[in-house]
């Protein structure tokens, strides 16, 4: 099989959702790690004018956008399958990867968990007091998502789906800050649904200490919280 190619920096969760997917499919793939701030290097910007991470290449197939990808390998390797068969099912899952994309990503991971979690590790100042600002917000998509979980064992039911993949990798950050730990343990079935999804060999690949380890990243200096 045609190796797979994601370019990207460790420690993202739209890096690791695809290495996720890659890891359970069992494929080979090459993870091509870049340092933080290469994103926007002329380099990169060669295989994604955006200066988003990551990129993704298949044998001559060059393309970008996380999103594209799952679909695109769950389609070219389709055992096992993420996509639910099921239509009702498939549309939850569209509708949760958006619900990452769109309001995850912004109101809790780049509002909250970034700035009280991660910012110092990458050397970045964070405004802090906008970020314990935003907690209101960030509360009200993760009690959306833990309705729509209900006692499932996966977002759209007994198997895992791409919808599984896209959103731990961001879900796994809300421990590295006390808020986050707060916010998770206000909805204890999504934090049972983190606890079985942490247990997976594929997150366990793809943690940020191990890509660092694996791909020898050097980190930026830490801040000052």
């Amino acid at each position: 099989m045609t190796e797979f190619v994601v370019t990207g920096i460790p420690g993202s969760p739209y890096v690791r959702a695809p290495l996720l997917v890659l890891e359970e499919k069992g494929v080979p793939y090459r993870f091509d790690a870049i340092p933080f701030g290469a994103q926007r290097s002329p380099e990169y910007l060669r295989l994604q004018p955006f200066g988003k991470i990551p990129a993704f290449a298949h044998g001559d197939f060059a393309f970008y956008e996380t999103q594209a990808f799952l679909r695109y390998l769950d389609r070219v390797v389709p055992q096992p399958a993420f996509t639910p068969g099921d239509a009702r099912a498939a549309a939850r899952m569209d509708q949760l990867i958006g619900i990452t994309d769109d309001y995850v990503r912004g109101r809790v991971s780049g509002a909250v968990v970034f700035p009280l979690g991660l910012a110092a590790r990458l050397g970045i100042p964070a405004d802090q007091d906008a970020a314990r600002a935003a907690l209101p917000a960030a509360a009200h998509v993760l009690s959306v998502i833990a309705e729509l979980l209900g006692d499932q064992t996966f977002l759209t039911g007994d198997t895992l789906s791409l919808a599984d993949l896209m959103l731990v990798p961001h879900i796994d950050y809300l421990p590295s800050c006390p808020e986050g730990q707060a916010l998770l343990m206000a909805e204890p079935n999504l934090a049972a649904w983190l606890a079985r999804m942490q247990a997976r060999p594929s997150m366990q690949a793809t943690s940020w200490e191990r890509l660092l380890e694996t791909t020898g990243i050097k980190m930026p200096e830490p801040v000052a919280a």
